[in-house]
């Protein structure tokens, strides 16, 4: 990939922009009267970080995964549980209190989702190709099918939270403050990848990604870079479960349903694969064609369609590489 000045120049316009945009947003909205306008923004910037850990481990780690979801259910669940448990005062396991402490759940969940990933990547970096699409698509869809068995929590039915979690200094119950907070954790998610993908440990990624014989070759453990990779996606899904299980209020099986990766990839592919900025456009066109098609008809879906094949036709590196004028 050449990224020109100008292109280099457009990017740093647009990305400003956009951070302007979702940052004035909530403002707009309250003035104008919209403020159903936070709520859906809030989503979309919650499918955005989860759309770009999962560009993290595709677009530069070329790594095909449709298991992703599993770890945003994960995240979910672990906010859940932990709610659930705290509400009731009953210890976790008998050993450990529950809590709703935003503090403790969402590191918690970061590092429950990273720990699952570390596992289902160990196993599934063995295999490659459609392989490794196969295999990460069966941990999902097995962890989806024990969500559904857990009776305790709701099972196929969910897990109703009756507020949102705790977080000292601020009231996550109000949408404005939630707001603020989800675009600060994607903030944050963008700021540690784009420093990760310009380093070292970003070239061997890409490396390993286009030619792992070669990498194994100079002596690097290329698959320990990929794996790594899979845990800090794994790990960025994580947050992004714990953010829609507060913002919904809920938690439910159909997080870890293969679906909800399909949506997570139409974002990466419809925003640009590899350019981490790219997924969060991909998943705002997404989400406000969803809500816009679904005013007129429930086959919203057969309209997204074709406005995909076009993209993925005549704009090979997504809607933020039309805008940048991203080039080969």
């Amino acid at each position: 990939m050449i990224e020109s000045p100008s292109s280099s120049k457009k990017k740093l316009i647009l990305v400003t922009a956009g951070a302007l945009f979702l940052a004035a947003l909530p403002v707009a909205a309250t003035w104008s009267g919209d403020v159903y306008l936070i709520s859906l923004f809030t989503r979309v910037i919650i499918y955005a970080l989860a759309a770009v850990s999962l560009d993290l481990l595709i677009g530069y780690g070329g790594l095909i995964s449709l298991g992703h979801a599993a770890f945003v259910g994960i995240g979910g669940y672990v906010t859940g549980i932990l709610y659930v448990h705290g509400f009731e005062g009953e210890p976790l396991l008998g050993l450990f209190g529950g809590t709703d402490n935003a503090l403790v759940v969402w590191p918690l969940a970061v590092l429950v989702a990273a720990g699952f990933a570390l596992v289902i990547g160990s196993l599934s970096l063995r295999t490659s190709g459609m392989h490794f699409i196969m295999i990460t698509l069966a941990f999902a869809q097995m962890l989806y099918y024990f969500a559904v068995g857990l009776e305790k929590y709701g099972g196929d039915d969910g897990l109703p939270l009756y507020s949102r979690n705790s977080l000292p200094g601020l009231d996550l119950g109000d949408d404005l403050q939630f707001y603020y907070v989800c675009l600060f954790c994607l903030a944050l998610f963008l700021i540690l990848t784009s420093r990760l993908v310009s380093s070292r440990f970003g070239l061997v990624l890409r490396g390993a990604a286009g030619n792992m014989r070669r990498i194994l070759t100079l002596g690097i453990p290329g698959r320990r870079y990929q794996l790594v990779c899979f845990m800090i996606g794994g790990a960025g899904a994580g947050l992004a479960g714990a953010l829609l299980a507060n913002q919904t209020e809920y938690v439910s099986p159909t997080l870890l349903h293969w679906t909800v990766s399909g949506e997570l990839m139409v974002m990466v592919l419809l925003g640009g694969l590899g350019s981490l900025f790219g997924p969060v456009l991909g998943a705002a066109v997404y989400l406000l064609l969803e809500e816009i098609l679904a005013m007129y008809t429930e086959h919203w879906m057969a309209y997204l369609g074709p406005i995909l094949i076009l993209v993925v036709l005549f704009a090979k590196h997504g809607l933020f590489g039309v805008l940048t004028g991203r080039e080969d």
